[in-house]
């Protein structure tokens, strides 16, 4: 069974073409124009054991907002379509990842129901050339579009690099570890039958 999925997202702002293969081996490929937010992209990647590859073209003479966002999009979308009826996954996973002083924690499900419990708290500015709110909006936008409950929490830190690449990392590895199919799940990991 192959767990993976294609996205292309074209809009007036931006346009995007999103892969991602859920059981890889944490390869990133491509380019947002945003050279931060890449390299965020390919800390989740890596952590998570994921195969992404993100080619965008986006208004980023107008703003990094669009781009980000409909990169979130994507990415909830393409993780909803590759993880399929969800049948055999973990379906729950949390990580506690360390970055020098700071130190972040996710915890996430795969419910079928969206929902963002935001508590990181970002210096306002930006990082190299992404706007640090946008780290929210992309988060934000997956969620809603993978039907994930997600929780970020920052348990110490102020930079923010550090809390920014901790989140990722831990996201990568909270997502890998509910997305892995456990032998023992024979159907859906829900009394309800269904995850949606």
């Amino acid at each position: 069974m192959s767990r993976e999925a294609l996205i292309e997202r074209q809009t007036t702002e931006t346009n995007i073409r999103l892969k991602v293969a859920l059981d890889g081996s944490g390869t990133w490929q491509g380019s947002s124009g945003i050279p931060f937010f890449d390299h965020l992209l390919a800390q989740m990647a890596r952590h998570g054991l994921l195969d992404l590859k993100v080619w965008a073209e986006g208004d980023l003479e107008v703003d990094n907002h669009h781009t980000v966002e409909d990169i979130g999009i994507c990415l909830g979308q393409a993780v909803k379509k590759a993880l399929g009826d969800k049948k055999g996954i973990s379906r729950y996973g949390s990580a506690l990842v360390p970055m020098d002083e700071a130190l972040v924690l996710v915890a996430l499900d795969f419910s079928g129901r969206p929902y963002l419990a935001w508590g990181l708290e970002l210096p306002p500015g930006r990082i190299g050339s992404l706007e640090t709110e946008l780290v929210e909006e992309f988060l934000r936008a997956m969620v809603n579009n993978s039907g994930l409950t997600l929780h970020v929490r920052q348990l110490a830190g102020h930079n923010a690099h550090h809390l920014a690449e901790a989140l990722f990392k831990a996201l990568g590895r909270a997502i890998r570890q509910a997305v892995t199919l456990d032998p023992r799940e024979q159907g859906i990991p829900s009394t309800k039958g269904i995850l949606s």
